[in-house]
């Protein structure tokens, strides 16, 4: 049967090192797990606790396509409380995680060849469905000196839309303020749709993230339960739109979804309350952090991006390796430590970097940190 050109996506290769991963677990060996994007704690007590009620009380059918009233007032008013922007619910459109909310917002903005600009390092799902919807993604390739993040005078011409992600997959770096400000206006002069991801706000380990929603109403956000909320597995996330949007979103999700999964939503209501879980769980965080900070350079990963948030750390290993792809199976093999190559997230300098994500116990921290000294130790004498 005739495969479509669109269907000629690349693989996500942090899920190929999971496989890898898998397989040497089978195998009797412990993996520690540094390659994984996702919370290593379950959704809060109360979202369980709450789903477990909903379902003994009936039958948990099809919602509305744009998400329980409830939960798009509750999103609402989580905006005013953290980012005193007062947000109309109306706006609020619910969606099946944020790849979800990916798919709306490039559907409705962009047409068959529109450019859509990018920083590289960045989140490699955004291109494969770019060009799954025979759409272009542009990689811009932002700089260390820059914490890895573009600037106006980076945008290249003929860009119809331009996504930004701050904190940043694979980088944990964040825009402030101003940064997000030049960006916001350069979007509006050029006539440039502006997507700003903002699914790792809430896990931040100085000044919070900036949401785009502080200084337009003309801009897509997209953000999702699945990371400060820890609820991966739940597929539910959410997108603020223009209010002369609304519907249009609406009519694509009606035909695209029908409507998020109910449970999903009762489950996400719940998690909004449950402040005091989800404050301990970035506790953790910073802590891993911390480890991860000290660990790393004494392990020999010396030139690491700075992460402001999110749980991951960007390590240039071009001192190491020109082949970061062998360099994660090699201490796979060697550490059992499962780390992720940056190929996926910069397709021209991705062979030089890796990614390492703080998102499991303190323990499995610690442990891969020691299992990784080890590795670069023996490596060393080898080389020597």
């Amino acid at each position: 049967m005739r495969a479509s050109r669109r269907s000629g996506v690349d693989p996500f290769i942090v899920m190929d090192v999971m496989e890898a991963a898998r397989a040497a677990e089978e195998a009797g060996r412990r993996v520690i797990h540094m390659e994984v994007g996702q919370p290593g704690t379950p959704a809060p007590v109360g979202s369980r606790i709450t789903v477990e009620r909903a379902m003994k009380a009936g039958p948990l059918g099809y919602t509305v396509a744009l998400g329980l009233p409830k939960l798009r007032a509750r999103i609402a008013r989580w905006y005013g409380e953290t980012y005193d922007v007062d947000l109309d619910p109306n706006r609020v459109v619910v969606t099946p995680g944020s790849s979800g909310a990916f798919l709306l917002a490039f559907t409705a903005l962009f047409d068959t060849g529109d450019k859509v600009g990018m920083g590289d390092p960045g989140y490699p799902s955004y291109r494969q469905i770019l060009r799954a919807l025979d759409l272009v993604p542009v990689g811009i390739q932002t700089q260390a000196e820059h914490r890895y993040q573009p600037r106006p005078e980076d945008l290249p011409d003929g860009l119809a839309g331009l996504m930004l992600a701050s904190p940043g997959n694979p980088t944990g770096t964040m825009l402030g303020h101003d940064q997000m400000a030049a960006l916001v206006a350069a979007s509006a002069e050029r006539g440039i749709n502006l997507i700003s991801d903002e699914i790792y706000h809430g896990l931040h380990y100085g000044e919070r993230g900036v949401t785009a929603l502080e200084l337009t109403d003309d801009v897509y956000v997209i953000n999702s339960f699945s990371k400060y909320f820890s609820m991966t597995g739940w597929r539910i996330g959410w997108m603020v739109v223009p209010e002369d949007h609304v519907r249009l979103v609406e009519r694509i999700a009606q035909n695209m979804f029908i409507c998020p999964p109910h449970v999903s939503q009762v489950a996400a209501l719940a998690a909004m309350d449950c402040t005091v879980e989800l404050e301990a769980n970035r506790a953790v965080y910073a802590k891993n952090r911390a480890l991860m900070l000290e660990g790393l350079p004494k392990a020999g990963f010396t030139s690491i991006a700075p992460p402001d948030g999110a749980f991951y750390v960007y390590a240039d290993v071009s001192d190491l390796t020109d082949d970061s792809r062998a360099f994660a199976a090699e201490i796979l093999e060697a550490a059992g430590v499962a780390v992720t190559p940056g190929l996926d997230f910069d397709p021209a300098r991705g062979h030089r970097t890796l990614r390492f994500s703080y998102a499991a116990t303190t323990a499995d921290i610690e442990e891969g940190l020691a299992r990784l000294a080890a590795f670069m130790d023996a490596r060393g004498q080898t080389a020597g």
